[in-house]
Parts: C-alpha cells; structure tokens; sequence
C-alpha cells in the first residue's frame, strides 16, 4: 500500500520540479523579451505560446506524440543520439508538463515585468549599471511577487497534468505513472482508498502552494 501510493506520487514531484526548473528559466528570459519589445508578428507569437492554455490536452498530447514521437524527425534523432525514444518516458512526462505549464509562467512573468516603471531601469544604467546587472538588480527584484506566483502556478499546472502525459508518456506503473493518471486507474479498479490518498495528497500540496502565493503577495 505504502509503495502503491508513494511511488506515483513522487514521480510527479519529480517531473513537476523538473519541468518547473526549465518553465521557470524560459518564462523569465522570454517574458522580459516579449515585455519590452515590439516587432511585426509579435501578436502571433504570444498567441502560440499561451495556446496550450486553451487547447484541450488531447491535441496538446497530439502534437507532441506527432512531432516528437518515433516515426517523428526530432524523435528518431533523439533515439538514434540516446539508443532510447522519447515518447513513453518519464522525460515525455517532463515535456507535456512544460509544454502545458509554460503559459502560466510567461503570462505571469510577464506581467510582473511590464509593472516594472521603464524609469528605473533607464535610471540604473545613467548611473553605470549594464543591461544583465540592471535586469538582476533591479528589474527582477520589483517583479519578484509575480515571478514567484507563476512558477508556484506552473508547478501546481504541472502536478496536475493528465491528458498530454497520458498520451506522450503513457501510464505505466512505476515508470511513467503520474498521481493523476493513477487516481484514473484506481477509479477505474474501483480502488477508492488509494484514490481518496491521492486526491487528498493533491489538494494538501495545492493548497500549500496557493497559500504561499497568497502570503508573498501580502508582504
């Protein structure tokens, strides 16, 4: 029982922190970017990358199966370079998680960024400072309380992941099963005990996150 409930679980921390390391890096350089600048085409851009928000899970799933997946180019020089495939791996669950997590972090961040007075920055470089010591200085610091509420977000986004993982990772026990994919199966088996674990275990780590967002934003 104790190895039924663990393990699930923390695979999915594990894929969570993984692809929150990778969503909270990308968000961050591409938010700043994207919130300073302006250039033809930019609508379309931020359109693609908040699409995964709106897309039903199964076409996000769709696509990464279809372009990552073994008969894929970028799949089979992935497998020719690592004598493994993507798809059904722990990484395929890595991946979906970014890919449906991202728009929260960027979204997020980005916002933080543009409430950041142009003023101030324009001002730390008048007195010496370059761009990259600016940015850490100064510019990251005033939109902290955003980027920490969009990582917090894309890691719960991330933790809750179902239908993407699903089909790019698929659901094999001890490998590539997540919490929610396995609250699916222990329904489905009509294991309630074990789902109910789950199901709490998820709403307590929710629930944490939601209050350290609400307590970093109060201070």
């Amino acid at each position: 029982m104790y190895n039924d409930f663990w393990i699930p679980l923390q695979l999915s921390i594990k894929i969570s922190s993984v692809a929150s390391f990778f969503v909270i890096i990308l968000g961050i350089i591409i938010a700043r970017l994207m919130a300073r600048k302006s250039f033809r085409g930019k609508v379309l851009l931020e359109t693609l990358f908040l699409l995964p928000l709106v897309l039903p899970p199964s076409v996000v799933g769709f696509f990464l199966v279809v372009f990552l997946g073994r008969n894929s180019f970028i799949g089979q020089g992935v497998e020719w370079l690592f004598n493994a495939p993507i798809i059904f791996t722990w990484w395929a669950g890595v991946i979906a998680a970014i890919v449906v997590a991202f728009p929260l972090m960027y979204q997020t961040a980005k916002t933080g960024f543009q409430a950041v007075d142009p003023e101030i920055e324009d001002a730390s470089k008048v007195d010496g400072a370059g761009e990259l010591k600016t940015f850490l200085h100064i510019t990251l610091p005033l939109a902290m309380k955003s980027i920490v509420a969009g990582s917090l977000l894309s890691f719960a986004r991330a933790l809750g992941e179902f239908g993407a993982t699903l089909m790019f990772a698929g659901n094999i026990p001890g490998k590539t099963q997540t919490v929610p994919t396995a609250i699916y199966v222990a329904m489905e088996t009509g294991n309630m005990k074990l789902a109910w674990a789950w199901v709490l275990s998820m709403i307590l780590i929710s629930f944490i996150m939601l209050m350290i967002i609400h307590f970093f934003n109060k201070n």
